[in-house]
């Protein structure tokens, strides 16, 4: 009776053992698991932030987008940084304060080049000269070239200048080069993108006719 009752014990202690063991490595596989989810989950949250791009329409930004590969849109958005660069910088009005806003505007798309060029411009009186003629500038952009092959990106663009007057208008070819470097995003610069090295190659008139 007594050698029953201990193998009885044995047996008891022997399923409690191995319940225990069943229990443990249970426990160890649902924390393997949450361990793998909170991972997972981390891991989707850095790249939606990643991912993350501004809409933009004529350079204001309208809203936060999300994309699985923004770099699929790259050489989109350069361009567009680009023409916009050119559309704030190049259309002037003559009026002292819109001039100095849309200059404003468009230096943070660009490095220390560009506020070289408008320190430059400035002294050769040439925003003044406009001021007092009551002319316009008035920019349209044909075409930008761009490789995205090599790093920072190389731009050359090719526009056309208008230069209206009272009496006649002016045209001009405008060759501007560069280069384009990745940066963080902002409101100010929604593109993430810096112009680089900034150069007027060719700015000479191409037309001059009278006004009706």
């Amino acid at each position: 009776m007594a050698q029953e009752t201990f193998f009885k014990s044995l047996r008891n202690l022997e399923t409690s053992y191995r319940n225990i063991r069943i229990l443990a490595f249970t426990a160890v596989g649902l924390f393997f698991l949450l361990t793998l989810s909170a991972l997972a989950f981390a891991y989707k949250v850095k790249t939606d932030s990643e991912s993350q791009m501004f809409v933009v329409a004529d350079g204001v930004t309208l809203l936060a987008s999300l994309r699985r590969d923004v770099r699929e849109n790259r050489p989109v958005e350069a361009k567009d940084h680009i023409r916009r660069f050119h559309e704030l910088f190049f259309t002037l009005d003559p009026d002292a304060k819109a001039i100095e806003e849309h200059i404003k505007e468009a230096l943070p798309y660009a490095d220390e080049s560009v506020a070289r060029l408008y320190l430059d411009t400035k002294e050769k009186s040439y925003y003044n000269q406009l001021i007092q003629a009551s002319a316009s500038q008035e920019i349209q952009v044909d075409s930008v070239q761009l490789d995205m092959n090599q790093y920072p990106y190389v731009f050359r663009t090719f526009a056309r200048q208008q230069i209206i007057r009272l009496t006649n208008i002016t045209v001009r070819r405008l060759v501007t080069t560069g280069y384009l470097r990745n940066v963080t995003r902002s409101p100010e610069n929604p593109h993430g993108f810096l112009i680089e090295k900034f150069a007027v190659r060719d700015n000479t008139d191409i037309e001059e006719r009278s006004r009706q």
